[in-house]
């Protein structure tokens, strides 16, 4: 009987300073945990978009609200009130509580839709396009295309096709500003590039002498390329010109395959981990031995 006190003593003592520890440890934790939470501040306020926008829209009072904004990393440009807000066209699309940056607006007074995202010193010139020449529809706002212009005639009475402008960005695709929610081309009559004063003119007199379409390209593939152009007579395989004087800087040159008879032969060979090169050259025409 004594034995069976003395462990029920013992279980009751084990048990109270399992709590008093638990709760002690809780304290402090607690006690740790107040000063973090009280770090946190509010800079201030933002405006952010009450619902999806899309590129060209002018921001209403209902398209947006205020909500405090957390902590010290505040991004340059946020707008913290209304008033700078509404009545702005956006120049970019924007996702449902997304903060509004100065960047992401346009001047006030400047209106909406499409005039917004033209650029100073740049045009916006529209064509009209078929599936084939629209790339089956993936030339969609946003994207960089090639304008390839084929005319009979320019050349000897060849006819010849040239990448007359590169690298131009897509404005619109028929009445829409923006991709599709999702992605799917679509087949569409007009195209709206930006171009550059001198870019419009050459489109324009383009599109009334031959036959325009136009080359995807990736965003990330900015450089222009050189080329001579193509004429019908390379499609029966016979040699094509070469660009006429060097490239200029920051262009880079579609360099045509070498030919395949050469004159010289490299061959690589190992041998015991060594590597030994044998040269073997053609020799010329004039000598070959005659034949008598």
């Amino acid at each position: 009987m004594a034995v069976r006190t003395r462990s029920l003593v013992l279980l009751f003592v084990a048990l109270a300073a399992g709590s008093a520890a638990a709760w002690i440890s809780l304290g402090y934790l607690r006690r740790q945990s107040q000063p973090l939470l009280g770090q946190t501040t509010v800079a201030g306020h933002a405006v952010v978009a009450a619902r999806d926008l899309s590129v060209g829209t002018v921001v209403g009072e209902n398209d947006v609200r205020e909500v405090a904004w957390p902590g010290n990393a505040v991004p340059p440009g946020l707008l913290s009130t209304k008033a700078e807000v509404v009545g702005r066209g956006l120049i970019t699309g924007m996702r449902l509580n997304e903060p509004f940056l100065e960047t992401k607006l346009a001047s006030r007074g400047t209106g909406g839709g499409m005039p917004i995202l033209i650029t100073e010193g740049m045009r916006a010139l529209s064509i009209r396009v078929d599936e084939v020449i629209g790339v089956a529809g993936f030339v969609v706002p946003g994207t960089r295309v090639d304008v390839l212009f084929t005319m009979a005639g320019a050349t000897a009475g060849e006819q010849v096709t040239k990448a007359i402008l590169q690298n131009i960005q897509t404005l619109a695709a028929g009445q829409s500003t923006q991709v599709d929610a999702d992605g799917r081309p679509q087949a569409v009559p007009v195209i709206t590039l930006l171009v550059t004063p001198e870019q419009a003119e050459t489109l324009a007199l383009a599109s009334t002498q031959g036959r325009i379409q136009m080359t995807l390209r990736n965003a990330l593939d900015t450089l222009p390329i050189r080329t001579a152009g193509a004429r019908a007579s390379t499609l029966f395989g016979l040699a094509r010109a070469a660009p006429s004087g060097p490239p200029s800087p920051g262009w880079r040159r579609a360099v045509a395959p070498s030919s395949p008879v050469a004159r010289e032969t490299i061959v690589e060979g190992f041998r015991g981990g060594e590597r030994t090169l044998y040269r073997f050259t053609r020799p010329k025409p004039s000598d070959q031995p005659e034949e008598k």
